[in-house]
């Protein structure tokens, strides 16, 4: 038991962290352009993370073709696709809106599990879905109708927010395939190598066209924050949490990261936060518990 409430732990902390990653998202794309600055990152991580397992592994371990592969993949859908899509899509509407819409991860999880590792499909995972898509909708539909303006721009943003969730979710599927096949901190420099590959050329082909000139301090911070501890220390603590619980367990503590987003984007963004904001948290919430109910009656068995 001890084993799994340290997994727990560490999987809310990650998401808790990526949570962040949100506000952060928004502030770093008012400053620099999306792949320069999901370049950065992950040169940032990397500075990191290949110290990390050169001194703890000893040398760089030796990966199989088909599991690089399966990296490859979830660096391409959980990092490339993913930034894509979150940082595009917080251009278009509010962190607040898009860390509702990210706890819906569970739910999208739940779908893909159930497609293509052929898991149980219950009448409570069923139910749990439906309220995390009525959620969204609820919050895409209301937001249109306060600021008529921008609710295309907002419902494009949401439908980006929600491509992001997918990619995510493919992560998390990729990670069950791919079983434990090698260390947390391997697995996490792997995804980052494949990330700053995926990213390298669009980045370089940005820092031509930028003047680095008009940075601030606090901008470069923000891309060291990112770096750190939403890829590094993030990434580190989700597969060492993964490595311990089922994928379906470990996609329930995704619901930490709307609750750390749209917190952080009130308290540090100034963000409004509408009712329709919580009756949609409320629903995406009430869904979570449903899909969890599963995997935490097992858990007191």
């Amino acid at each position: 038991m001890k084993a799994d409430l340290g997994a727990y732990v560490k999987l809310a902390a990650a998401m808790a962290l990526v949570g962040s990653s949100v506000v952060v998202g928004k502030l770093i794309v008012a400053s620099f352009p999306i792949f320069l600055a999901s370049g950065l990152r992950f040169l940032v991580a990397l500075a990191v993370l290949l110290p990390l397992l050169l001194k703890y592994e000893k040398r760089f371990p030796a990966i199989t073709p088909r599991y690089l592969l399966i990296l490859f993949l979830q660096a391409f859908s959980g990092i490339f696709l993913f930034s894509i899509c979150l940082l595009y899509g917080l251009k278009l509407t509010t962190a607040t809106s898009s860390g509702i819409i990210t706890s819906t991860t569970p739910a999208v999880v739940g779908i893909l599990s159930f497609a293509f590792l052929k898991d149980r499909f219950t009448w409570h995972k069923g139910l749990g879905i439906s309220l995390a898509v009525a959620g969204i909708m609820f919050i895409s539909i209301v937001s249109a109708s306060v600021d008529v303006e921008q609710s295309l721009n907002s419902f494009l943003g949401n439908l980006l927010i929600l491509g992001a969730v997918c990619c995510e979710a493919l992560f998390i599927i990729l990670a069950k395939v791919a079983g434990e096949k090698a260390s947390p901190l391997t697995m996490s420099t792997m995804v980052s190598i494949f990330g700053l590959l995926l990213f390298l050329p669009f980045s370089v082909y940005e820092a031509i066209n930028f003047s680095f000139s008009v940075l601030y301090l606090k901008d470069w911070l923000f891309i060291v924050y990112y770096g750190v501890v939403v890829t590094v220390i993030a990434f580190i603590l989700w597969f060492q949490g993964l490595s311990r619980v089922p994928a379906s367990t470990a996609a329930v503590f995704t619901g930490v990261l709307p609750v750390s987003a749209v917190l952080l984007s009130y308290l540090i963004l100034k963000e409004s936060f509408f009712w329709f904001h919580l009756a949609g948290m409320l629903c995406v919430l009430l869904g979570i518990v449903l899909i969890a109910r599963e995997p935490l009656q097992n858990l007191h068995v």
